[in-house]
């Protein structure tokens, strides 16, 4: 056993080393904590070895990680019960602000397919604007509100377990901000908005952000309350030396380091004699190490045990503690039932708007998790900055607050996408999309959304989406748009003899139903023409310019967490196509198209497969909508578009292996696909099937997986591929 650590025991076991204080005689204890992000964990294990040691503490002040570990002291949570909820917490969701792709409706992960990336740019009739920070703070705020749950109904932080104070800067003046009263998950949340990751906390008409930029040690703030002896736990970071200044990102940090480093030094010569100042050794870690929780929790311990002979004339008896920790058992503000529903900071449009898509009654008791899945779904519609919840005492009962913050870039919002695919055969495909929606159109909350697509494929749509009622469950389009396709046309082996260029011009309009945030149903009108030409090579086409006309009914399940990466949920997509000469149509067909796709991950080993078919029932539907297969996971080993028919099955399964950390995956695996097109169903069989083998390895990014493959044939085929942002849905979505 460490010398430290027996040195240490004997003091806490020694009683004969120095008498325990009476009630009377002992001084008020402060505890201050410093900010420095994943490192704050090591404020935790301090506070185990005070528990060890039976040292009361009577005022806790906290600043931005500090702020957050105090507030779970103060409220009365136990040590042991704050490490294991930091340790299972999902410390990358709080850099997030999507609470996770299923709770958008349908509409919304369609959008995403073609234009994935939300980047926080918005325009208003003055310009361009964009977010106050990387993050608004959606995830982090409903961490926080279920960490401080048991103290929701709290106003008065003196009335806390321990009494409390959270440091904040005033992004104005820069100031500190000392906050004491109100909403305990939302004085936290401002103490920790690190400015320009998070965007600043609105709170009593100021705009706030991390307490670090003032007072990253708030030893004053605890003596201004009474505190007579102060523990202060510093976790800020060192100045960097010469050698260690090599690039941008370390002289921003330093220049980050000398703001925080400075008010700290000018807060340490407020400590005296009796004073306890524990500086962690924390050399080698850093503010992003969230999931070193278990090591930052024994450094924290390690440095208090240091400390064991400054820290012991503070402790009290054994029936002192047994009192003090039942006090502050005790202090919990339990939330009862809710006695209104109340809707803050929202126009007429949102209030019903919201009040139709939350479940929880008033009179009942507050169902925190159905709440938050609520509110979830409604952030996920991409209206609001952030969407979150608090709770307030009335006479009458718990009053449960909804708290709505419009996008401070909106209200209309840009969006962008990339997608690239190139094979060793010299088909290489490239298209760079953007989009932008105007929002809060009338009274329903009507959008016009434009998205355009340059590239080897041209794509541009805009439509206009009319809710029916403030519910979002039903709902009209009207909508035009253009698409262009190249597709190769082979010899009935490997090689091409001609490349067409299809243009399709169209017209639609739609009625459609959600069902919650993972089915649509939509029933369209399309009207419009199909132009094809050849591009390179001769082959006979029946039709140049072929007018198209019918209605389509489609069915749509969506649960993947990730349109192009999923780890789990599942996709199935159902449309039924009817196209006739009184619709305006040249054709007359029917036609289905359907895909079914399931996804799970065990121990970071994902395997997903899905089945997708399109199936004409009657009639002829002509080359402009053939069914396609060959090119990236549509047979692999294929070209684009080289096999083409009436009718097309496939089925295919990949397994793939996750390496790597959590922010950055790396992925490898396998994949086989199976599957051909033919003029009759009839024709259809194991023996005339293309069947392709595959390799691949990637990274996921915030344009999609960038991966490359290796596939084979038993049609002695082969290709290779440079893949940037595929999604298995487009399957579907791309089928006529």
């Amino acid at each position: 056993m460490p010398v430290k650590r027996i040195l240490f025991w004997i003091f806490l076991t020694g009683a004969w080393l120095a008498p325990v204080l009476s009630a009377a005689e002992r001084p008020k204890v402060g505890l201050v904590l410093s900010g420095g992000g994943a490192k704050g964990m090591a404020h935790v294990g301090v506070l185990r070895v005070l528990e060890e040691m039976n040292i009361p503490v009577d005022v806790v002040v906290g600043t931005s990680a500090g702020a957050a570990v105090g507030a779970l002291y103060a409220s009365g949570m136990s040590v042991k019960e704050i490490e294991n909820r930091f340790l299972k917490l999902d410390w990358v969701s709080s850099f997030k602000d999507d609470p996770g792709r299923i709770y958008k409706p349908v509409r919304r992960k369609m959008e995403e397919v073609r234009l994935p990336l939300m980047p926080g740019i918005g325009g208003a009739a003055d310009g361009f604007r964009v977010g106050g920070g990387i993050v608004a703070g959606q995830n982090l705020g409903f961490i926080l509100n279920e960490l401080t749950r048991d103290d929701a109904l709290v106003e008065d932080f003196d009335l806390l377990a321990i009494p409390y104070r959270a440091v904040a800067t005033d992004l104005e003046t820069g100031e500190q901000v000392v906050m004491g009263k109100g909403n305990l998950a939302e004085a936290v949340r401002a103490s920790m908005s690190i400015p320009g990751v998070y965007a600043p906390v609105r709170r009593d008409g100021r705009l706030l952000v991390d307490g670090g930029v003032a007072n990253n040690l708030p030893i004053s703030v605890a003596q201004d309350l009474g505190a007579e002896i102060i523990i202060a736990v510093d976790i800020s970071d060192a100045l960097m030396g010469r050698d260690e200044l090599t690039g941008a990102f370390s002289v921003v940090g330093q220049l980050t380091t000398m703001m925080t480093r400075s008010n700290t030094d000018e807060q340490l010569t407020f400590l005296g004699e009796r004073d306890v100042l524990i500086q962690p050794d924390l050399e080698g870690y850093t503010s992003a190490d969230f999931y070193d929780g278990l090591v930052l929790f024994e450094l924290g311990a390690s440095a208090a045990r240091e400390h064991a002979v400054e820290l012991r004339p503070l402790s009290v008896s054994k029936r002192q503690w047994s009192e003090y920790q039942e006090r502050r058992d005790s202090g919990s503000f339990r939330v009862g039932r809710v006695a209104s529903i109340n809707i803050i900071h929202g126009n007429a449009l949102a209030s019903k708007f919201i009040r139709e898509r939350i479940r929880q009654q008033e009179g009942m008791p507050l169902q925190v998790g159905i709440l938050e899945e609520d509110l979830k779904r409604i952030y996920g519609l991409g209206y609001y900055e952030t969407v979150s919840y608090s709770v307030s005492p009335s006479p009458d009962g718990s009053v449960l607050n909804i708290l709505i913050q419009e996008k401070s870039w909106g209200p209309n919002y840009l969006s962008f996408g990339l997608g690239y695919e190139d094979s060793v055969d010299g088909d290489t495909r490239f298209n760079l999309a953007g989009g932008l929606t105007l929002t809060e159109l009338n009274d329903l909350g009507a959008e016009w959304a434009t998205g355009l697509q340059v590239g080897t494929e041209p794509w541009i749509r805009s439509q206009w989406y009319q809710p029916l009622d403030y519910g979002y469950e039903r709902f009209l389009v009207v909508g035009g748009e253009y698409d262009r396709d190249i597709f190769g046309v082979y010899d009935g082996g490997s090689d091409p003899v001609a490349e067409l260029e299809v243009n399709y011009r169209m017209v639609d309009v739609a009625l459609g139903m959600e069902f919650g945030s993972e089915h649509e149903v939509r029933l369209k009108y399309f009207r419009g023409d199909a132009s094809i030409e050849n591009v390179v090579g001769q082959v006979a086409i029946e039709d140049d310019d072929i007018q198209q006309g019918g209605i389509s009914l489609q069915w749509v399940h969506d649960s993947l967490d990730d349109s192009f990466y999923p780890y789990s949920g599942a996709f199935a997509g159902l449309r039924g196509r009817m196209d006739r000469d009184g619709l305006g149509s040249e054709r007359s067909f029917d036609a289905i198209s359907g895909i079914g796709l399931g996804t799970d991950t065990w121990q970071g080993f994902n395997l997903t497969g899905l089945f997708y078919g399109e199936i004409v029932t009657r009639g002829e539907p002509g080359i402009e909508n053939a069914a396609r297969l060959g090119g990236f996971r549509r047979l692999s080993a294929l070209g684009p578009g080289q096999i083409s028919g009436d009718n097309a099955l496939m089925a295919a399964m990949f397994g793939r292996k996750n390496f790597g950390g959590p922010v950055v995956p790396v992925f490898a695996g396998a994949g086989f696909e199976v599957g051909n097109a033919w003029e009759s169903l009839s024709d259809a069989s194991w023996g005339n099937s293309v069947r392709s083998w595959s390799l691949f390895a990637g990274v996921d990014t915030f344009l999609g997986p960038v991966q490359v493959a290796a596939a084979y044939s038993n049609l002695d085929t082969w290709s290779v591929y440079l893949n940037i942002g595929y999604s298995f849905t487009e399957l579907f979505y791309d089928s006529p």
